[in-house]
């Protein structure tokens, strides 16, 4: 259900915006994004997993609050990431 550290990496990596960036929306976003779409795969067999539903939820508003916030800021910027990521809005 959590992803690896190498993925993490990865992630960090492909979407931060400087050198050490792990902190910026994006990469926070990109991190999400991620976890989201593996606990959606873990639903697909666990259909009455009514409590990491919870937290899948949760994730998802949290990701949301991060995209509203790239949005506020700078939109040529969200538009990019939500592209980048495959997110439908």
């Amino acid at each position: 259900m959590s992803i690896t550290s190498e993925r993490k990496i990865a992630l960090i990596n492909q979407y931060a915006r400087k050198i050490g960036d792990t902190g910026s929306p994006e990469v926070q976003v990109a991190i999400l994004t991620e976890r989201i779409t593996n606990l959606t795969g873990h639903f697909k067999t666990h259909v009455k997993d009514n409590h990491s539903r919870r937290g899948l939820l949760k994730m998802v508003s949290q990701r949301r609050t991060l995209l509203d916030y790239v949005k506020k800021q700078d939109e040529a910027r969200y538009k990019t990431l939500i592209e980048r990521l495959g997110i439908r809005r």
